[in-house]
């Protein structure tokens, strides 16, 4: 769990308890496979929220009412002269290129195969698949905002902040991606991670134990990060103050996209990826949380909003399921909370269904005949 995070005043159900922006963050490798299109440091989607949905619905003379609620700028939109990354504004290609791009730019070996960075990348495509929810790339990027750092040790002393414990000894759990299972996958990481980019000063991270709490890191403190014009557009139009007559059309309208994008293109709607967050990090899980992570602005910057009124001292808590996992019996959820963070939930459901049978809900008891092996293959899926 994290360290705790108190609220410091009366905050009202509804309110914004703070916006943070991350240390770190990186999008995920899969968004090319779905032709996502997302700046390549704050994650804002690039395509306007009409291309977003005439793509995701595969149908390109689509056109969508009140095109002036989106606002995606493409005038603004910048690449990196060297490896063609693209960028929402100049401002985040300068600050990607102060930070880490100067280590990560490809250069014109963006499609050589041999590249180290690109070697680690595709090992990781062919080991992880979507949904990816940890990236070896927020690694990458770790390791590059270091290089590049003049004051190297205040990042290394800023990373350090969260919590990387592989295991939680008193409890006897193991993070799910760091079992013995996969220990072959991972020393081959660490290889090609060391052979891309390997530094003197973080010698530690390359380490077998050292890697292996890098990503124990990345696993449980990486926030997702889902950014979408679309979605953008539609809440921009939610507001709009329009007759009723009008707004019902438009309603019937949206509701219709979506169920056509659903059937069309499945769940993965968003431009994907993580970052590390300090403050939402230090934010303990709640199977019934009094606050909520967002993305707004479609962009990295990650809202925390309460979900009812928190008194002054009273803790702030987060979960670190979705809605359908809290949904699932206390065994099942716990199950998830060992093998993603680390620690058994003791929060108020949980010690009321304390005395429940240690099953596990309707959903996984119908995928419990399969082998072994059928639950290996998609077990780092999962993190």
């Amino acid at each position: 769990q994290g360290k705790g995070l108190f609220a410091t005043k009366n905050i009202r159900k509804g309110e914004t308890v703070f916006v943070e922006r991350p240390v770190v963050s990186s999008q995920f490798l899969w968004n090319a496979l779905y032709n996502y299109r997302a700046c390549d440091h704050c994650l804002r989607a690039l395509e306007t929220a009409e291309e977003n949905a005439q793509r995701l619905l595969g149908k390109s003379s689509l056109v969508l009412p009140h095109p002036e609620q989106c606002s995606i700028r493409k005038d603004l939109h910048q690449q990196c002269s060297q490896c063609q990354v693209t960028y929402c504004s100049a401002e985040c290609k300068q600050a990607a290129l102060e930070q880490y791009h100067q280590v990560l730019c490809l250069g014109p070996s963006r499609d050589d195969p041999t590249h180290p960075l690109n070697k680690l990348q595709e090992a990781w495509r062919n080991m992880h698949y979507p949904p990816e929810t940890s990236s070896i790339m927020l690694m990458a990027r770790m390791v590059a905002t270091v290089k590049q750092a003049k004051d190297k040790e205040w990042w290394i002393k800023a990373f350090s902040q969260f919590c990387s414990k592989t295991a939680n000894e008193e409890e006897e759990i193991v993070h799910k991606l760091l079992g013995d299972k996969f220990k072959g996958q991972l020393e081959l990481l660490r290889l090609l991670f060391t052979e891309a980019l390997y530094d003197e000063h973080l010698s530690r991270w390359f380490t077998p134990e050292g890697f292996r709490s890098l990503f124990a890191l990345v696993g449980t403190n990486g926030q997702g990060i889902g950014t979408s014009s679309l979605s953008q557009w539609v809440h921009a139009c939610d507001a709009l103050d329009l007759p009723m007559l009008q707004r019902e059309e438009l309603d019937a309208f949206i509701d219709q996209l979506y169920k056509d994008i659903e059937k069309e293109s499945g769940e993965f709607l968003n431009c994907e990826g993580s970052g590390l967050y300090v403050l939402q990090s230090c934010c303990n899980h709640s199977c019934i949380p009094n606050a909520e992570t967002s993305f707004p602005e479609n962009n990295f910057l990650l809202h925390l909003t309460a979900l009812e009124d928190i008194e002054a001292g009273e803790e702030i808590c987060i979960s670190y399921l979705d809605c359908c996992q809290r949904e699932r019996s206390r065994h099942s959820r716990n199950k998830i909370l060992r093998e993603n963070y680390l620690f058994t939930c003791s929060c108020p459901k949980c010690l009321v269904q304390a005395d429940d049978a240690d099953v596990t809900s309707d959903e996984e008891e119908e995928g419990e005949g399969e082998t072994d092996d059928a639950e290996l293959e998609d077990e780092m899926t999962d993190v």
